[in-house]
């Protein structure tokens, strides 16, 4: 027995009505986790931006004297690391926000990371215990902001036909 011509058309198009249905919400559900990611990058940026200005901005207004009793490093050693919390902080947000050159925002990012890894060494160094967690938090935080934006890194990548034609 042969099923019916008119019954089989009028299933196909409730099935595919259905099929695209489903593709709407799968699409619209990934579209909120992008909200929503975007949205945590933002406020994890934003925390560390303000954290960063703040240590960065009170290492450059000390003076020189105070920062070399308070630690074993020298003075300017410590400015210049203030200056690169500013610049990084900074580089967190702006690069993002205007929308101009976002592939510097993972790197300032990246940069934090670099200086969370010395400022983790040098906390052990001194015997600094818990506070070690800290700075690893700090650390991981901009570890997060790296990975949540590294898709604006690929601006920089070279493209297999680029290097080839380099190496010609």
């Amino acid at each position: 027995m042969s099923p019916c011509r008119f019954c089989s058309s009028l299933i196909d198009k409730y099935v595919k009505a259905d099929q695209k249905r489903e593709q709407e919400q799968e699409g619209e559900m990934h579209r909120n986790h992008d909200h929503l990611r975007n949205v945590g990058l933002w406020v994890v940026q934003g925390v560390l931006a303000a954290l960063f200005l703040f240590a960065g901005g009170m290492k450059l207004i000390t003076p020189v004297e105070v920062l070399t009793l308070m630690s074993p490093f020298p003075g300017e050693f410590i400015r210049f690391i203030g200056a690169c919390e500013v610049l990084g902080a900074l580089g967190l947000v702006l690069p993002w926000a205007l929308g101009i050159r976002r592939e510097l925002t993972p790197l300032a990012a990246a940069g934090l990371v670099i200086i969370m890894i010395g400022a983790t060494v040098s906390t052990l160094a001194i015997g600094g215990g818990v506070l070690v967690l800290v700075d690893v938090v700090i650390g991981v935080l901009a570890a997060t902001a790296v990975y949540g934006r590294r898709e604006a890194l690929r601006v920089l990548r070279p493209t297999a036909p680029r290097l080839a034609a380099a190496a010609a």
